[in-house]
This record gives C-alpha cells, sequence and structure tokens, in this order.
C-alpha cells in the first residue's frame, strides 16, 4: 500500500470537527475559554460563566464537581512533601517556624493552583464532548 494510500484512509477516518485536547488544555489552564481562548472562563473565582463572553460557547455544561480539589491535594501534597523532608533535614529549622512557612506556602499554592485546575478539568471536558459539550449551539 502506498504512502498516499495510507495518508488518505487515515485523513477519512479523522474526524473534521475535532476538538484538539492540547490548546484545550492550555486555554484552560490560563483560565480561559478553551474554545477561542480570548473569553474568561470564570465569573469568579471559581464560578464557571454560562457562557463565553468573546465567541458565545456555552459553558455551563460544565461538571467539574470535585475534581480539581482532588488534583490540588495531589499536586500540592506531591510538590510541599518532598521540600518539607528537604528543609528538615538539610536546614533543621525550629519546628513552629517550620510549620508556619508550610501551611502559608500549601494554601498560597493551593489557592494559585484550583481555579487553574478546574479551568483544566472544564476544557477536556469540552474537548471531548462531555456532559452535553457535544451539542453545537452556534450556526
Amino acid at each position: 500500500m502506498s504512502d498516499q494510500a495510507t495518508n488518505t484512509s487515515v485523513a477519512n477516518i479523522i474526524d473534521p470537527d475535532d476538538r484538539p485536547t492540547g490548546p484545550a488544555v492550555m486555554r484552560g489552564f490560563r483560565r480561559r475559554c478553551p474554545n477561542c481562548g480570548e473569553g474568561r472562563m470564570f465569573s469568579g473565582y471559581l464560578k464557571v460563566a454560562d457562557s463565553c463572553p468573546a465567541c458565545k460557547e456555552e459553558l455551563h455544561h460544565h461538571r467539574a464537581d470535585d475534581g480539581p480539589a482532588y488534583l490540588t491535594i495531589l499536586v500540592v501534597g506531591h510538590l510541599m512533601a518532598p521540600l518539607i523532608h528537604i528543609v528538615f533535614t538539610r536546614f533543621r529549622p525550629e519546628p513552629l517556624v517550620m510549620a508556619t512557612i508550610f501551611t502559608v506556602g500549601c494554601v498560597a499554592l493551593s489557592l494559585y493552583l484550583l481555579p487553574r485546575l478546574k479551568g483544566v478539568v472544564v476544557a477536556i471536558q469540552w474537548a471531548k464532548r462531555m456532559h452535553g459539550f457535544g451539542a453545537s449551539s452556534r450556526s
């Protein structure tokens, strides 16, 4: 089978209306609309807007639920636990000082990551056409 025939058959299998996941995830991490990347995804700290102000893509279909919180805990835990160990073994700070510093660090990192990871979860749902995102709302 020739390369041209293989490319033609593969091109026929791929959906031309496919939503690429990679760019959508990056837009979601930046808290932007997964469709256009211009409009803001959130109308508050964690409140997803009903639709994008720029392209009018409906975003109210999302079902992020507890996923972003679990991902935030997972990431913060995996970053901070080794860091706590390294700081304790190398520098031996006072326990109260160390607890204060790492408490502030964990809270700050969690507050930074939570809306971004929620944006990622919503963007993945949009790209995979999950929970009602598959229906075309625009003509």
